[in-house]
């Protein structure tokens, strides 16, 4: 099979970069984590995140999969694995360092994030290396190692049957996950290691339902990648309903519409954790208006510097789980005071100090990174080049 030259698609990165901001607005305990917390409806950078990065991956690995399935398999677990020890990196910097502080000053915050380690630090530790036990902010990175761990068989499998096979097979999982899944296989789970954990404690996210945003990203990401686009050339019309639905669940979310069309009033059908039909519908008519004015869209982020940090986004996204780490740290509550209900947020000028210092240490991160990343280049290029004949001269009976 013939495939097509692989190009650059540095809008992609952009992307990544994008959500990469906007994710650390929402997280960080400021005031302006309520103006990007949903804004457009019922999407979130959590979708386009896992989205984006499946898409680079099929894009990257499809090729491989069809003339060297055995490296495609190993180069992408190596990959996962790598990920896997950020995770474990985060995990001790949290059950030590974290913890510790916490305990020593008393701050909610942290605290309510170590609930369950701090009152069960064995269990928490093994299940945590299991990727069982996932405390809050520290829940997408194991997502992302299982799914990616799974992508070689999903790949090889779209390689022999066709992607048609594999989309309906995902379909199937996300609504067997609409219909307790999760709970099932984590009762069998609880029985097999003896781990008490519960449900709450495995992270947020439902990876039965979520696989389905991997599995479209890769199958995106792989269409694109052998010429054959995902998507044909779209009718204005689907553009304008797509819009046009867009707008109401704007309604929903900013409660325009009325009492019964809320995001309370309609719950499971709009949850992100367990990514809820109607969510579904909003995920796809938003994704098609995006396609629709990709092009005005992509002028904004193929720049800096949600290049650079969409580039390092691994190392990006660990670091901004530290400052918002940091930030729960200066919020004022102490464990057993009240806040009259509300969630704590910082002031505005203690929140604007946090932006700066944070968003400056994001992009130290990912300036570093991507200086490592050339110096690297670098490297290989001259030694590929040390190994070249000089014209005019034989080849040398050793290479240095």
């Amino acid at each position: 099979m013939q495939l097509p030259r692989m190009e650059r698609r540095p809008e992609l990165d952009g992307l990544r970069g994008l959500f990469l901001v906007w994710m650390t607005l929402t997280h960080l305990p400021t005031r302006f984590s309520d103006f990007v917390n949903q804004p457009i409806g019922f999407v979130s950078a959590a979708e386009g995140f896992v989205f984006i990065s499946a898409l680079l991956v099929g894009r990257i690995y499809v090729r491989d999969s069809i003339e060297d399935a055995p490296g495609m398999r190993a180069r992408i677990w190596c990959r996962s694995l790598k990920i896997y020890g950020y995770h474990l990196a985060m995990l001790a910097f949290l059950f030590t360092v974290a913890a510790g502080f916490a305990l020593h000053t008393h701050k909610a915050a942290i605290s309510n994030l170590l609930t369950f380690y701090l009152a069960h630090p064995l269990v928490a530790i093994v299940g945590s290396v299991l990727l069982l036990y996932c405390p809050p902010l520290l829940d997408i990175l194991p997502m992302y190692v299982t799914f990616l761990f799974l992508t070689p068989l999903l790949l090889s499998a779209a390689v022999r049957w066709g992607w048609m096979r594999i989309l309906l097979f995902s379909g199937l999982v996300w609504v067997l996950a609409q219909y307790g899944l999760r709970d099932l296989v984590h009762n069998w789970i609880v029985a097999l290691t003896h781990l008490q954990i519960p449900l709450q404690e495995t992270g947020a996210f439902n990876l039965f339902a979520w696989q389905a945003v991997w599995v479209a990203g890769l199958w995106v990401g792989a269409q694109s990648a052998t010429g054959a686009p995902a998507f044909e050339k779209l009718p204005g019309w689907v553009a304008a309903a797509s819009a046009a639905c867009c707008l109401f669940f704007v309604g929903i979310r900013h409660g325009w519409l009325g009492p019964h069309l809320t995001q309370q009033a309609l719950g499971l059908q709009l949850d992100k954790w367990q990514l809820g039909p109607m969510r579904v519908v909003n995920l796809v008519t938003f994704s098609v208006v995006f396609y629709w004015m990709r092009r005005h869209w992509l002028r904004f982020v193929a720049r800096e510097p949600f290049l650079t940090l969409g580039k390092a986004s691994l190392r990006v996204f660990c670091a901004h789980v530290f400052f918002v780490l940091v930030g729960l740290g200066l919020l004022y509550r102490d464990v057993g005071q009240e806040v009259d209900g509300e969630i704590e947020q910082l002031h505005w000028p203690a929140s604007i100090a946090l932006l700066v210092v944070t968003f400056a240490g994001l992009m130290l991160v990912a300036i570093v990174e991507a200086r490592k990343v050339r110096a690297e280049r670098h490297k290989r290029k001259t030694a590929a080049e040390r190994l070249l004949p000089v014209p005019g001269q034989e080849k040398p009976m050793t290479c240095l």
